[in-house]
């Protein structure tokens, strides 16, 4: 029987202090209550996703034996393509039913470095580049397809840089997670022409690659935004949030969904009139305390119970949101 295709999804923003890490594990324990397998990839050199679901002494053991036989993080794979131009294979780490990771490293960095020399490489046609740039997608399919998940979660960094250029060329979908403020707001008009450049580069990239050479499908498609950090009073948004919340909707449209659409319409579903993907109040020490003992915000270990339950309703709309706008967008 043959394996399903996993969905590649990054929830990105170059903008930091938005929740990615946070929502992106919440996220995918919600797909698990779904009855879908989820694999999470750390590719942020900053180790947040690795550091929320893994022990600390354990994290600083996987950084230590990393450049070892025995390393099992990411860096560990993608070194030796780097010296050799061979792609290790490392199995992701089980951190609960259905729930596997591929740890970070903050080596990646130098990965990232690389990447800069990797896309010139490319335009030259140079198969060393296509092998370089495409790494991550690689190493992330292989270790779906050894666990046959159902999504490949990307957790990104803060940034526009070479890394996340070819995560995100490599995925089926992006979610743009958005604070209450203005920076965020501010943010989604770069993060539109980013994304569309990024497309057109790697449309011209991928014309020129020889045969046999392995390429990013570089149509990463929009599936909305997911409003945080946001606080209410009397059931409701306050009224400085409410304002936010409408000017985050227009920009998305304006500046992301209308920016795509011109690159090319089937990059923003036609027929969705709002991308709001749900709303994740700020849970506060919940999440603190969430992150600290490595679950979702609504199965911490002694916490409010109505809070909880809360953010189990809120992250459960919005798993149920993501699947059916992807069901929706059809082959």
């Amino acid at each position: 029987m043959p394996r399903k295709t996993p969905i590649c999804l990054a929830l990105f923003n170059h903008k930091g202090g938005v929740g990615k890490t946070t929502l992106t594990v919440n996220l995918a324990f919600s797909l698990i209550a779904r009855n879908k397998k989820v694999l999470l990839v750390d590719s942020d050199p900053q180790c947040n996703l690795t550091s929320y679901l893994i022990d600390p002494d354990v994290v600083d053991n996987l950084l230590d034996q990393s450049e070892t036989s025995k390393g099992r993080t990411i860096w560990s794979a993608i070194r030796p393509l780097l010296e050799t131009g061979k792609l290790a294979d490392i199995p992701p780490i089980e951190r609960s039913e259905r729930l596997y990771l591929l740890p970070g490293d903050i080596r990646l960095s130098e990965f990232e470095v690389s990447l800069q020399q990797s896309w010139l490489d490319c335009l030259q046609r140079k198969v060393r580049g296509f092998n370089e740039t495409s790494a991550l997608h690689s190493l992330a399919l292989k270790a779906a397809d050894r666990i046959d998940a159902d999504y490949i979660l990307f957790d990104v960094g803060p940034n526009i840089g070479p890394l996340n250029r070819a995560i995100l060329l490599g995925c089926d979908y992006f979610i743009v997670p958005a604070a209450c403020d203005f920076f965020s707001t501010r943010a989604l008009r770069t993060l539109g022409h980013t994304m569309v450049n990024w497309l057109r580069d790697w449309d011209i990239v991928s014309r020129l690659a020889p045969s046999s050479v392995p390429l990013l499908p570089g149509r990463p498609k929009y599936l909305g935004y997911v409003l945080q950090r946001f606080r209410m009073y009397g059931g409701e948004l306050t009224k400085s949030h409410k304002e936010y919340a409408r000017e985050l909707e227009k920009r998305s449209y304006s500046d992301i969904v209308s920016v795509l659409r011109d690159a090319d319409p089937s990059l923003a579903m036609g027929a969705v009139t709002s991308f709001n993907l749900g709303q994740i109040k700020d849970f506060a020490t919940l999440a603190i305390t969430a992150q600290n003992q490595g679950l979702p915000i609504f199965a911490v270990d002694g916490g409010n119970g109505a809070l909880m339950n809360e953010a189990k309703i809120a992250f459960a709309k919005f798993a149920e949101k993501v699947e059916s706008r992807i069901a929706g967008w059809g082959p």
